[in-house]
């Protein structure tokens, strides 16, 4: 194959800025270039835009993008016509004149990029403006968005291709997704008619992200992501959450904390979720608090960690939520707060639907708790959903930092492929652990599969260990899923040679989040050390956050942060210099450089230092009804019994709401209880103690307290007293 021209990659260093192609970029874009169709399966952060958009700049007449997000449209907009290159998008957001002016610049021959909504692409004015214009040829974005299969089915998605072919029977296609199943990969080229397109699919292994599960607990997650970003102070994060209103709460949360965070969802105003992305791209906000159902479509390199505080719907929208972390390369953390009730809330929310989608949905949902609760290299258990194989485990992942306990898994092994054999691999997971554990029902019945030998064999081991161990025999490609239909497994030549000639496998006993307590999770994250000068890496962000405000421009399209941080190691101080750093080029040293210069030269002579002042932890109380109910109670000295009982909630549940009104700052005086409950010794000895403890854990202090005997829900009353009277 030859490389691509020296002349074009020179327009690489020139328009982009880079010097080279990464990974199977250069492949692409040449495929592209030579007018074949062309499927692309590249993880977020590996450079999928670049794959479209450079053979659209060096290629005569206009490319067309279609994109299911408005936000990354507008993004990707105004990043290209930073680079000095003609883009457009034509979507709703836009009124009669300016949709005309779009259209002048595209018949015109200066477009290089026409973005477009799906939606607008069905209409028959815009079908035939694009049959006038001069095209180079169609990128389909997100095309995961084809496939009932996927994570983000779009009805809409379904009918590009018959439009394509009406506005340009010979238009090459370039599909591209970052989440793509080999089920999913399937249907996307079944559907666009383009099974013989060229295929080139990245690795998933994103290496430099840290894959993280804690238990989801009720009365310290919300603690726990307070003080995980106040110990990444400054830095860029998402935190995703099942609802709108658990979005609302969260951010209030944060805001009260003194955190720099605001609530991005369907539901806000469009003016307010316009402002609220652009605030966070352009620094004004460290975190976003997000619905998982609204993709947001923000391409941001330098978010350093993303939050899932409720569990997606599947790993394909875990993957690619995730994947906004660490896009320029550097450190990532992926932390999932995770607990079975909330998959068991998921599945309610799809009782509604189509059976069959519905099953989908379910087997989805499996697939994301099977991984939450798997304990084997995380990385391993990612990759092999997407279909790729890693052979050793990553020892960048909380389960291979803190390996769980193994067990001896031959036998177990035996039973569960022979099960899958025995069936004619014609079956579920379910089905073959029914089969498995010797479960009379009909449907094993009508197949006969009360008879097979391993009927019955592992009934002594519950249903979660036979499952762990199927799911271990698929990452070790004994068994495998059968791509034509959906949720069966199938058997593997290894798998059969296993069976002929076993030996000794180890394998993983899962995590039980059910069973850990309060307390017990950590906040560390491994991460290697700084090369840089952060000091003048910190100047030049701000500089940079100066340049973008003063521009109207999101920061990073100015420069990136592996550039400032390759700035603050090799302190170029010329425009030159400037240039050769990676991701610039003349082109933004002509644009932007002059004050990036002048401010080296400065730090160079003067050494500048500069500190950043840390702030106090809270907890938001949100002052609802119930809330507001409890609080005029008490002040009318009602028992706390009584409370909860008028209010049909539990006696730990309303210790909880009130734990949340004090630790907002509220002044509570629950004394005429506590004198009711406990003696003037026991007050003295709880007093003394949260007086003296390192911290208000209840766990802590039940363990300390050990001897005296206390119950629980004393030690919660008595802090409950004790952070009221000292704290607010």
């Amino acid at each position: 194959m030859t490389a691509v021209d020296q002349s074009v990659k020179e327009k690489l260093k020139k328009i982009f800025g880079f010097n080279q192609f990464r990974g199977t970029q250069e492949a692409i874009v040449e495929n592209v270039l030579s007018g074949k169709n062309t499927f692309v399966i590249m993880p977020t952060g590996a450079g999928k835009s670049l794959c479209y958009q450079f053979p659209a700049v060096v290629s005569d007449g206009t490319a067309i993008v279609i994109s299911p997000l408005i936000a990354l449209m507008k993004n990707q907009v105004d990043q290209l016509n930073a680079f000095g290159i003609n883009a457009h998008f034509l979507n709703s957001t836009l009124n009669k004149s300016e949709t005309n002016k779009v259209k002048k610049e595209v018949l015109s021959g200066k477009t290089k990029l026409l973005y477009v909504a799906p939606e607008s692409l069905t209409k028959e004015e815009n079908v035939l403006f694009l049959k006038e214009a001069k095209l180079s040829f169609v990128a389909i974005d997100e095309a995961h968005c084809i496939s009932e299969w996927g994570h983000d089915f779009r009805p809409e998605y379904r009918k590009i291709k018959t439009i394509i072919a009406q506005i340009g029977s010979h238009l090459p296609v370039v599909a591209l997704t970052a989440t793509a199943t080999p089920k999913v990969q399937q249907d996307i080229q079944r559907n666009l008619q383009m099974e013989e397109a060229d295929l080139f699919k990245s690795s998933f292994n994103r290496t430099n992200l840290y894959y993280e599960v804690r238990p989801k607990l009720k009365n310290e997650t919300k603690k726990q992501i307070i003080k995980y970003i106040k110990t990444h102070k400054g830095k860029s994060g998402i935190i995703y959450c099942l609802s709108r209103k658990k979005v609302e709460e969260i951010a209030e949360l944060l805001k009260v904390n003194g955190i720099n965070a605001a609530p991005y969802h369907a539901g806000l105003d469009q003016s307010v979720r316009v402002k609220n992305q652009d605030d966070f791209l352009n620094e004004e906000l460290d975190v976003i608090v997000a619905t998982i159902a609204f993709g947001m479509g923000i391409d941001k390199p330098d978010v350093r960690y993303v939050i899932h505080y409720d569990v997606p719907k599947s790993l394909e929208g875990y993957y690619q939520e995730t994947g906004r972390a660490g896009r320029d390369g550097l450190d990532g953390h992926c932390l999932m707060f995770y607990r079975y009730e909330d998959i068991v809330k998921l599945e309610k929310f799809n009782k509604d639907k189509p059976v069959t989608e519905r099953e989908n949905s379910k087997i989805l949902l499996e697939e994301m708790a099977a991984y939450a609760e798997s304990s084997v290299c995380r990385r391993k258990v990612l990759l092999h959903y997407f279909g790729e194989y890693l052979g050793e485990d990553c020892g960048f992942c909380d389960n291979c930092k803190k390996p769980k306990e193994k067990f001896e898994g031959m036998d177990y092994l035996l039973s569960a492929i022979a099960a899958v054999k025995e069936t004619n691999n014609r079956f579920n997971l379910t089905h073959i652990v029914n089969v498995i554990r010797g479960e009379q029902n009909d449907y094993i019945k009508s197949y006969g599969h009360d008879k097979v030998s391993v009927f019955g064999k592992g009934k002594d081991d519950d249903e979660k260990l036979w499952r762990t161990v199927i799911r271990q025999a698929m990452i070790i490609d004994f068994l495998e899923k059968d791509i034509e239909n959906y949720g069966v497994i199938k058997i593997t030549e290894k798998g059969e040679e296993f069976l002929k000639n076993p030996y000794s496998v180890s394998l993983s006993k899962d995590h039980n989040f059910e069973e850990v307590e309060e307390g017990t999770a950590t906040d560390e994250m491994p991460s290697g050390g700084i090369a840089y000068d952060e000091k003048l890496f910190e100047l030049l962000k701000a500089e940079r956050k100066k340049v973008a405000k003063s521009k109207n421009l999101p920061p990073y399209v100015i420069f990136q942060d592996p550039s400032l941080e390759e700035m603050a190691t090799v302190y170029p101080t010329t425009k030159e210099e400037l240039a050769q750093i990676n991701g610039v080029g003349m082109g933004k040293v002509t644009k932007f450089g002059a004050s990036f210069i002048k401010l080296i030269e400065n730090y160079v002579e003067e050494n500048d230092i500069i500190t950043a002042s840390d702030v106090v932890v809270k907890t938001a109380g949100n002052r609802s009804k119930v809330k507001i109910s409890i609080i005029q109670q008490v002040d009318r000295k009602v028992n706390l019994d009584e409370i909860a009982e008028n209010l049909n909630i539990s006696m730990s549940e309303l210790i909880g709401e009130i734990e949340q009104i004090i630790y907002s700052g509220t002044k509570l005086n629950i004394n005429y209880y506590i004198e009711n409950i406990m003696d003037d010794e026991r007050e003295d000895i709880l007093s003394e103690y949260f007086m003296n403890a390192e911290s208000d854990n209840i766990k802590a202090a039940l363990e300390e307290l050990e001897d005296e005997d206390f119950a629980e829900e004393e030690i919660r009353v008595y802090r409950i007293k004790f952070i009221s009277e000292h704290a607010n």
